[in-house]
């Protein structure tokens, strides 16, 4: 391996700038030069050295840690409405605005309680948190107009189920959920980032039904 490589530059070069700004001819037989070149060359490889590996090519000052989450993919159904299609107005603003049916297949046995979060980002303005809520019991149905657990706060301030209910267009609804090796303890003003974070390490399973709603206009 080159020594050139591995030791940064900080050996002087040809000339340096002097602090007038021209260029000026550095020469190691002037003394004041030499003594300055004997100092400040051992401190450059001492810092290098002490900074990092410099024989191993992929050292670096800032180190990354990927970590590989494995998770089992839940099945996310509703007999109220398909995948990707529209939510009926029954579930919204238009309607009694009660949260419809879901259906959760592939749970893992190591799951200790469910969580579920309903969001849209299709918002103006950006993502708008609809339903949060965590501790459900392990379940493959979460009925319909049903608290399934601990709710926590939506975007509207609300502990509770807000059904879509967009300004204009057709907007996308995720209902997420999650199987956690754990129950969670929360107070009731947890938002969705809360759940997020508290829950990431304890995720074992994942899974989402997306549908769509377009506001009735009247």
């Amino acid at each position: 391996m080159m020594l050139s490589k591995i030791i940064p530059n900080c050996f002087p070069p040809e000339h340096f700038r002097s602090f007038q700004g021209h260029l000026a001819p550095f020469s190691l037989s002037n003394k004041a030069n030499y003594w300055l070149f004997s100092l400040l060359s051992p401190a450059c490889v001492l810092v290098f050295l002490l900074s990092s590996d410099p024989f191993n090519p992929q050292s670096s000052a800032m180190k990354h840690e990927f970590k590989e989450i494995k998770y089992a993919a839940l099945e996310v159904s509703s007999d109220a409405f398909k995948a990707n299609d529209w939510i009926p107005s029954l579930y919204t603003c238009d309607g009694k605005n009660i949260n419809p049916p879901l259906r959760i297949d592939h749970i893992p046995d190591e799951a200790k309680s469910l969580a579920l979060i309903m969001d849209d980002p299709d918002a103006p303005g950006g993502m708008w948190v609809h339903w949060v809520v965590w501790n459900i019991p392990v379940t493959h149905e979460i009925q319909e107009n049903k608290i399934p657990g601990i709710e926590g706060m939506n975007d509207s301030k609300r502990n509770h189920y807000g059904g879509p209910c967009p300004p204009s267009g057709t907007h996308h609804y995720f209902f997420k959920i999650y199987a956690l090796d754990t129950v969670l303890d929360l107070p009731a003003k947890t938002k969705k980032e809360d759940l997020e974070k508290a829950m990431q390490p304890h995720i074992v399973g994942f899974g989402e039904i997306i549908g769509l709603y377009k506001k009735i206009m009247k």
